[in-house]
């Protein structure tokens, strides 16, 4: 088809320069009907344009348009009814998937290419892709802008974001709450979507805004929606309809595919993402990324907003506060499991062992599982507490879950599991003064455990201010039974008034005898 170039070329040669339409034709070899036509419509125009009273902005756009082929009619050569049919069946298909939840394992238009491709049939991508096109074209869609009451709406999405974590790079989901009245925003870091993930951001949320929203609006995530009983309804969890009946909140789902209908939170994820991580995503651990996110949204929610008559998320959100539903004591998220305390006097949780006391191996322990945390309880007494792996496979042990083992097998210590995951601190003292000596090692252990490490640590330290190759557990024990550690300080670090009064009363007894008081001053500096 000829451009708007070509017809300037057909229009000067004519009627500017007075060349025929042969001579056009042998000139630019363009088809002679096409040159006749669009002299022919020059002309019409032309004249229209110069005698008739007609719209003559319509005319004028029609002498410099190109002319337009009507194709409508034209019959398609390769689309057959039959490839037509095999194209419907493939929509149908995938509308089915949509119906039921399955909406990202629809076929694209590629795949239906290449599925009639494999049966045999001559046709091209682009003509598939055109037909389901116009097969599946509709108006587009209209938005209705909403207003919303104080107190009423809070949304839920989450999240990924990659961070460095002690060096290594980690992928982190984002719990993001976002008010639909204000833009109040607020964000947690967890290692995955599971459902404690889930509940415990509810709870966070909760407590961070001081009540609780009358609804709560969620997309299909499969942690809220249990399963499809329609294209239009969703069955929830039955851990989120215990959330909302603790909380007294409303849950609204949005259709499928229909992002815009909980907005609010959709812009949130990549705005708080990109606002608090583009400028710093490396820590130690998550709970340094935790934190450093709390601060990020106390800025973000501070600023004021040109939409709000310069009011501040958080400013809107203090007057949602009378709105909002009365603030219930934190729900606990955690899931319980009954199990069996192994030979190793472990338990298994999600293939990662955790230690407790050896005096219960063979016996059941409860464990209540958090996301950051897991508590374990032998008769509704809690026994021990650890921090949750979500590694594969790991071994987390506490080597005073092993003192009654070890006081047997003393020796077992050296390579043991609990021995490589010690406190470094600890391993520090058993590799410089019990090496030879484990079993008074394992005592210090529980001197320890009354005590805290901190001050064993002091001890020590004053230890070896006095006799480096002095120190050994009995001193300890003897040290932390005082009422008081003041008696190892030095001159230098203060001096009590019964240590004044002693060495008053010694250096007396030091005249007396005639004798040096050096002694003397040597003897009190050990008491």
């Amino acid at each position: 088809m000829l451009n708007l170039m070509d017809k300037q070329k057909i229009i000067i040669k004519s009627f500017i320069e007075g060349k025929s339409q042969h001579c056009i034709h042998r000139e630019t070899g363009f088809d002679r009907k096409t040159i006749r036509k669009y002299i022919g419509q020059y002309e019409e125009k032309k004249s229209a344009l110069l005698e008739s009273s007609s719209d003559k902005i319509l005319l004028t756009e029609d002498i410099v348009s190109i002319a337009k082929y009507d194709s409508s009619s034209r019959s398609k050569i390769k689309l057959t009814d039959e490839i037509i049919e095999k194209i419907e069946f493939h929509l149908k298909e995938n509308e089915v998937k949509r119906a039921t939840g399955r909406s990202k394992q629809q076929k694209k238009n590629i795949d239906i290419y290449e599925s009639l491709a494999e049966g045999g049939y001559d046709i091209s991508y682009c003509t598939v892709s055109n037909y389901i096109k116009a097969k599946l074209d509709k108006a587009k869609e209209a938005y209705v802008r909403q207003e919303y009451k104080l107190g009423d709406v809070a949304e839920f999405d989450w999240g990924h974001v990659n961070l460095i974590i002690a060096g290594k790079t980690k992928a982190f989901q984002m719990a993001v709450f976002t008010t639909a009245k204000g833009n109040f925003r607020f964000a947690h870091l967890y290692n995955n979507q599971k459902m404690q993930s889930f509940l415990d951001s509810h709870v966070k949320f909760f407590n961070k805004v001081g009540g609780v929203h009358k609804t709560l609006v969620y997309d299909n995530m499969k942690v809220a929606v249990a399963r499809f009983v329609s294209k239009t309804e969703k069955m929830p969890t039955e851990d989120l309809l215990k959330l909302s009946i603790y909380y007294g909140f409303k849950h609204r789902f949005c259709n499928a595919r229909r992002g815009n209908e909980k907005g609010h939170v959709e812009k949130s994820v990549e705005y708080v993402r990109r606002k608090a991580f583009s400028k710093k995503d490396t820590f130690e651990n998550i709970d340094e990324a935790n934190k450093y996110l709390e601060d990020m949204l106390e800025k973000l929610n501070s600023k004021p907003s040109k939409y709000h008559d310069n009011k501040s998320p958080s400013d809107i959100l203090e007057e949602e506060f009378q709105y909002l539903n009365a603030l219930m004591p934190s729900y606990d998220i955690a899931k319980t499991m009954e199990i069996r305390v192994n030979k190793y006097s472990v338990v298994t949780i999600d293939e990662n062992k955790y230690s407790v006391p050896d005096a219960l191996v063979g016996k059941f322990v409860t464990a209540k599982i958090y996301p950051e945390n897991i508590l374990i309880y032998n008769n509704n007494n809690m026994i021990t507490e650890h921090l949750r792996s979500y590694g594969r496979h790991t071994w987390n042990i506490k080597i005073e879950h092993y003192l009654k083992t070890l006081k047997k097998k003393p020796g077992a210590i050296h390579s043991s599991t609990a021995m490589q995951q010690m406190n470094p601190r600890l391993q520090a003292i058993f590799n410089k003064y019990y090496t030879e000596n484990p079993k008074d090692f394992i005592e210090l252990i529980e001197i320890i455990s009354e005590n805290g490490l901190d001050k064993i640590e002091k001890i020590i330290n004053k230890l070896e201010r006095i006799a480096p190759l002095g120190v050994d557990t009995e001193k300890i024990k003897m040290l932390c039974n005082r009422s008081t550690d003041t008696v190892l300080e030095n001159n230098k670090e203060g001096i009590t008034e019964i240590e004044k009064h002693s060495k008053s009363l010694l250096n007396q007894y030091a005249t007396m005898l005639n004798n040096s008081a050096v002694p003397f001053h040597k003897e009190t500096s050990i008491i």
